[in-house]
């Protein structure tokens, strides 16, 4: 493969067995691992924007996260309380990007700042004003290799297997799993060399979400990936033991009107006001960390091993500072992406104290920030800056979602959104060949555990609405709908 002269690679060592064209484990050095587990830390919204393209089959799909972002792509900017929210969705930030930014192979946006050029001051203007910010100043010490990585340690080494489980390298570890695979014949295995770069990186990432074989599917040439979200690859009995809402909670939460089909048992169609739409939105703006921690029993393709290897891992031996084992593990959205009212329990990770100044540049004195961790002075007198939360107009303005409201919406069964159409309802039933007498109406309330449960069947499946709320077998106790009056 050709890599122009610059271009950021990174070597890899594999053992393959030949017969079965196969990877049998992997092996490198931290720089590898750290883009591995920063996939962890990347919004959805991050994911789907930089791996749409990649050149793998076409029918490798994300769930219902493709329709959503598309359908934030294509919502007027009016339908949003300011023309900064629709970026926001679009480009979300990741709470890890100062670290991010430092990977070798850099598959994340690079942002210091929720910088959104159309957000507005508390005075009222449009804060459409550049300022470069200013890094740490360079100290002269002794290099040490050790410092060289972004979450773990320098000079070490790693194996990955096939299913990304991660782990230090060691030959006892390396014989386990040539037994555990029965591979016993020397002969029909190969050592090769690869040298991935961002293309391969997001390759990769999006096998992680859709396939068990990972890196073989990822360097070796292989059949297409059946699609994610049909009935014979997530539905069916992993979405068996999904429980109906109780009742108890039924009187709580976002209120949503379900339109059903009663032979069929799927879900037509949803109408919904902007506090729903504000959910579904959101979800491109989780890191895939916290999904994968909420739901890793039932979540598909291999990510769960990655983040299984990252909590087995001695991070006194192996990380280089102790948070980033939970920014890992437990990763949170980025700061100003969360609002009042917000369903999901994830945490926001909070604005670091941001100060302005005059600095010397090149033969004059120019305006730049700083923050805490920066070593630098200013000349002069200094300014604290307050980050404006782009959702809003206003300084006095509560913290709302995305959306401008009152409004009201369509949601397909896949997530596709649009606002609220009735003849657009009429060709939904059409095209699902469901007649008029055929459909009920009913309500369901979205609470804490139905955001997430939602958030799963969004991950896993092109049923999304059907799957969260109706896959259920036993409808005894106690219902998730109310018929409407």
């Amino acid at each position: 493969m050709y890599f122009p002269l610059g271009t950021p690679i990174i070597r890899l060592k594999a053992l393959v067995d030949k017969e079965k064209n196969r990877v049998i484990l992997a092996e490198s050095d931290e720089d590898f691992i750290d883009v591995l587990f920063s996939f962890l830390t990347m919004p959805m919204g991050t994911i789907i924007k930089r791996t749409r393209n990649v050149d793998i089959p076409p029918t490798v799909g994300i769930g219902c996260m493709n329709n959503l972002y598309e359908s934030i792509a294509n919502l007027d900017e009016q339908q949003f309380r300011t023309e900064a929210c629709k970026s926001m969705l679009l480009h979300p930030r990741n709470a890890a990007e100062a670290e991010c930014k430092r990977l070798k192979l850099k598959i994340d946006d690079e942002k210091l700042l929720s910088h959104y050029r159309d957000a507005i001051c508390g005075c009222g203007k449009a804060m459409n004003f550049e300022i470069a910010f200013s890094g740490k100043e360079s100290k002269a010490r002794v290099f040490d290799a050790r410092d060289r990585g972004v979450f773990l340690k320098g000079l070490t080494r790693f194996i990955i297997t096939d299913t990304l489980q991660v782990m230090p390298a060691s030959t006892e570890a390396s014989l386990s799993l040539l037994y555990e695979l029965q591979v016993t014949d020397e002969k029909i295995i190969e050592e090769q060399s690869h040298y991935i770069g961002v293309d391969k990186v997001l390759s990769l990432l999006k096998y992680s979400l859709v396939a068990e074989a990972s890196l073989t599917k990822t360097l070796l040439k292989q059949n297409p990936e059946p699609e994610l979200g049909k009935e014979d690859v997530c539905c069916g009995s992993r979405y068996a033991k999904s429980r109906m809402i109780p009742a108890s909670n039924m009187h709580g939460g976002i209120r949503v009107k379900l339109t059903i089909s009663k032979s069929k048992n799927i879900v037509c169609y949803a109408e919904a006001s902007e506090d729903f739409v504000d959910l579904l939105f959101s979800f491109l703006t989780v890191p895939l960390g916290y999904t994968v921690k909420e739901m890793r029993n039932t979540f598909g393709g291999c990510i769960t091993h990655l983040y299984n290897s990252v909590e087995k891992l001695d991070g006194e031996h192996y990380l280089k500072l102790c948070k980033h084992k939970e920014m890992l593990l437990s990763p949170k959205c980025a700061p100003d992406f969360s609002y009042k009212n917000y369903p999901l329990s994830i945490e926001e990770d909070r604005h670091p104290p941001y100060y302005v100044g005059l600095v010397y540049r090149n033969g004059k004195t120019v305006d730049e920030l700083k923050s805490d961790d920066t070593s630098f002075t200013f000349y002069g007198q200094t300014s604290m800056l307050t980050v404006m939360d782009p959702k809003s107009h206003f300084k006095e303005a509560t913290s709302g979602g995305f959306l401008m409201g009152p409004a009201k919406f369509t949601v397909t069964d896949n997530l596709i959104i649009t606002p609220i159409s009735p003849v657009t309802c009429m060709s939904l039933l059409s095209k699902l060949e469901v007649p008029f007498n055929d459909i009920k109406e009913c309500v369901v309330h979205v609470g804490g555990e139905e955001a997430s449960k939602l958030l799963l069947a969004s991950f896993e499946s092109e049923s999304a609405l059907t799957n969260a709320f109706l896959r259920e077998s036993d409808q005894s106790a106690g219902t998730i709908v109310l018929p409407t009056p």
